[in-house]
């Protein structure tokens, strides 16, 4: 496509699903047409050391645009799209985020992303979506290990959680009680032999003050191999503390046998937190351990690049409200392998609803960088 009139489309896709739904809206009966989004605008500034530039900045606009349309009680569509333009190490991340990006001007990049583009149907006891959605699972808060295809990582609370193309259907036995069976194509979408196809089933039941959910996966082989097994467990309770606990396991016969002087969990991801409000509600405090094996799906791989290349870790946050709208916290994750540690400081003022304002500022656990962030948001 070229540069020119990638914008040009685009400004026209905006100006379709913007203004066209709020002029045509589908008789009450039938459903309608929702558009719902955010606005990010960010500016990042930072020094570094080593290889990384004395000073970097960083520039971005973010645009994230939902669509729902409703066909009277029993189905749904829903497609989200990004709109990103950046410049300096922003331009880094949104060209490893849509590689496509299809303008470019004197001082940016620009890109469009598809994120969601799925299905629902609805029935009474049984559900199934398809296309290009979002599969999540566990329970974990600053990690969480059984949520493999996008497995958190507390550096990087803004993170866009990416979407696979798949299926899903879901099974409600009881009002509190929840089996889903789902598949979803490999990561690497020109593999046509079937390997690494994803395919499992999962079950919730929920009490009072306590939820439970177990997961089983299996990823086939991608050439040579025995393919990939995973079996998690999550548990959240709400007890005097919230507790959460998530772990998930990895099996594929290459690391069954520990190697001489390993511990034979080279597969295992697995977390524990306590979370506590106190002060009226003023105070939110929250404590997470993480266990990341080698071979684990939190562990640094081609297939995770951002994930964790030590094996404990604790993170610890203390969150305090001046208001309904304002806020300021403190964060630390701790590498306990290497006595490595990272802080995040962060505050958030609402100034209307649907229009927010946020100040992070991040060392990375290397101590290499120090990075200032400035946000607004606006949701609308």
């Amino acid at each position: 496509m070229k540069k020119g009139g990638g914008v040009s489309l685009s400004v026209l896709f905006f100006l379709v699903i913007v203004i066209l739904p709020g002029k045509v809206q589908l008789p009450a009966q039938d459903g309608g047409i929702r558009v719902s989004g955010v606005l990010d605008s960010s500016v990042t500034v930072g020094t570094g050391a080593g290889d990384t530039p004395a000073f970097f900045y960083g520039l971005e606009e973010y645009a994230n645009l939902r669509i729902q349309a409703r066909l009277r009680e029993r189905a749904v569509f829903y497609g989200a799209f990004n709109f990103i333009a950046a410049s300096g190490i922003s331009a880094e991340a949104a060209a490893a985020l849509a590689p496509s990006a299809f303008a470019a001007g004197e001082n940016y990049i620009a890109a469009l992303e598809l994120e969601r583009l799925y299905f629902r149907l609805n029935g009474e006891h049984l559900d199934v979506e398809a296309g290009l959605m979002r599969l999540a699972f566990g329970y974990g808060q600053a990690f969480s290990p059984m949520d493999f295809l996008n497995p958190r990582n507390p550096l990087s609370p803004d993170a866009r959680p990416r979407a696979v193309l798949g299926g899903a259907l879901y099974y409600y036995p009881a009002d509190t009680a929840k089996v889903l069976a789902f598949g979803a194509g490999p990561r690497n979408p020109f593999a046509s032999g079937g390997g690494g196809i994803l395919a499992g089933i999962s079950g919730e039941q929920h009490w009072d003050k306590a939820s439970l959910q177990a997961l089983y996966a299996f990823e086939a082989p991608d050439g040579a191999g025995q393919g990939t097994s995973r079996m998690g467990l999550s548990l959240k309770a709400d007890l005097e503390v919230g507790v959460t606990a998530d772990l998930l396991y990895a099996y594929n016969g290459e690391h069954s046998t520990p190697p001489a002087g390993g511990t034979g969990v080279e597969g295992l991801a697995a977390a524990a937190g306590v979370d506590y409000s106190f002060g009226e509600g003023r105070f939110y405090t929250l404590a997470e351990y993480l266990y990341s094996g080698s071979a684990s799906s939190t562990s640094t791989n081609s297939r995770n690049p951002s994930g964790f290349s030590r094996q404990n870790y604790l993170f610890t946050q203390i969150l305090y409200r001046f208001s309904d709208y304002t806020n300021i916290s403190l964060g630390c994750l701790t590498g306990f392998d290497d006595s490595s540690f990272s802080l995040l400081i962060g505050a958030e003022h609402e100034l209307f609803q649907g229009m927010k304002l946020s100040l992070s500022c991040r060392i990375p656990l290397d101590r290499s960088v120090f990075q200032l962030g400035v946000k607004a948001q606006l949701r609308f």
